[in-house]
């Protein structure tokens, strides 16, 4: 077994990654066995000793010998044993065994626990990957759990309206046959998003997919079992807030993926503050009680209403439809050097033909929602005015009584809460109006 034998990644990167191991530490030596079943510093650092007696076997038999040719031979001998350190496994080189000093690099811990490479080999991997996935059609997924893919709750946060729950849950021997699940051994309950079964299941056909949640490992690996129990879409791809490497935030400097091919599905934006433009914002996903006033909201849960949102029609189906719009422009055949491509500006161009041809107007908005609530509008394509022309098509606001507000009845132009944009955002297509108008007083 190699130092990463048991590693249960298996994607493109890692399959690579793996052979690196095999090919670099073991057939670069005829003592190539011990290196082979390496697994741990203890034998790595038996590996390197077998390394360095090479090493200094051939310096004794340079100093012992004058002739030019034999030391240039050997010379060479020895810079083939040089080694760039590629990356650590504890302490240990993974490439010669050597103990290393410092920890320079990023930490692979999700591929294998104590694994480091270095930038230079991150580099080469992606790459490397990179080739192999547009060869495929497919780029990188990354997709968060909580209230994006699912929702959970600790069982003593169920109010008595969902009490109800404890009847409906499905059996743990096989979960691709249930949606709804309670696990004992972690006092929780949790509901798989309507149409997240489909939804993984075509998008792993366009993408290489990762699963990146601010929630503990062993967590992380419960819910990926529930979600993916064959182990076919992200098979050990699971990225934990354990995992990262900056505090609160999430990043994809440990996603072994160029960020010109990576796609981002989550409900909180804050999380991915360097990564922005490869996020796909989700709307939150509010099953449970404790899951609404976690976040303000005063009102019953789906559990409680004995409600879910809709299978066919719901956010992720809608999110499933941006997802194939955004790969079909990608991989256009007019189109040639697939390597160039950067998919952060496909999804720019897919944002902007939401709202393409609306000129709006704001009619009192709170000043600090403004701001974003313009750039929000603006990404989505529409054009934003700060007075009234004939070219105005909408007025946002919340109050109908404004000037701007009585000139939108006057002139029948769309009066429309600010909640038309945000949905509008959250849908990646444009929402009926008269689901958001505001209505004139009586």
């Amino acid at each position: 077994m190699s130092a990463v034998a048991d590693s249960p990644v298996h994607s493109s990167s890692s399959d690579d990654f793996a052979a690196f191991l095999d090919t670099e530490l073991g057939a670069s030596s005829p003592d190539s066995s011990p290196v082979k079943e390496a697994e741990n510093e203890d034998e790595l650092e038996s590996v390197s000793r077998i390394k360095r007696r090479k090493i200094e076997s051939i310096e004794e038999t340079e100093g012992s010998t004058s002739e030019g040719i034999i030391k240039q031979n050997l010379e060479a001998s020895v810079d083939v044993d040089v080694c760039a350190h590629p990356g650590s496994f504890g302490s240990m080189c993974i490439r010669c065994g050597q103990k290393l000093d410092g920890e320079s690099g990023v930490t692979f811990g999700y591929i294998h626990k104590g694994l480091r490479l270095h930038d230079e080999e991150i580099s080469r991997l992606r790459n490397t990957d990179m080739k192999s996935l547009l060869c495929r059609r497919k780029l990188y997924f990354v997709l968060d759990l909580d209230h994006t893919l699912l929702n959970s709750t600790h069982l003593s946060h169920l109010s008595p309206e969902e009490s109800h729950l404890f009847n409906r849950t499905d059996s743990l021997q096989d979960v691709s046959k249930g949606s709804l699940f309670k696990l004992e051994h972690m006092h929780m309950m949790t509901k798989l998003r309507p149409f997240v079964r489909s939804f993984l299941k075509e998008a792993s056909e366009m993408f290489e997919m990762y699963i990146y949640t601010m929630g503990d490992r062993p967590y992380a690996l419960e819910m990926a079992k529930l979600l993916d129990p064959r182990g076919e879409y992200f098979n050990a791809k699971v990225i934990s807030r354990d995992d990262g490497t900056q505090k609160h935030q999430k990043g994809l400097d440990v996603v072994l993926g160029q960020e010109s091919a990576v796609l981002i599905l989550d409900d909180t934006e804050h999380a991915w503050m360097k990564h922005k433009d490869n996020l796909i914002l989700m709307e939150r996903y509010h099953f449970f009680a404790s899951s609404c006033r976690q976040f303000g909201f005063n009102c019953k849960s789906l559990a409680e209403l004995g409600n879910d949102e809709d299978e066919t029609d719901g956010a992720l189906a809608k999110i499933l439809k941006v997802l194939k719009k955004v790969h079909c422009k990608f991989f256009d055949k007019r189109q040639e050097d697939l390597v160039d491509r950067d998919v952060r500006q496909v999804l720019s161009s897919v944002r902007s033909e939401v709202l393409g041809g609306c000129v709006i107007v704001f009619s009192r908005i709170f000043h600090g929602a403004l701001p974003s609530l313009r750039k929000m509008a603006e990404q989505l394509g529409a054009t934003c005015l700060t007075e009234l022309d004939p070219s105005v098509t909408h007025v946002v606001g919340t109050d109908v009584g404004t000037e701007k507000s009585r000139w939108a009845v006057k002139e029948n132009k769309f009066l429309v809460h600010p909640r038309w944009i945000e949905a509008a955002n959250f849908f990646w297509e444009k929402q009926p109006e008269e689901n958001f108008i505001i209505k004139t007083k009586q």
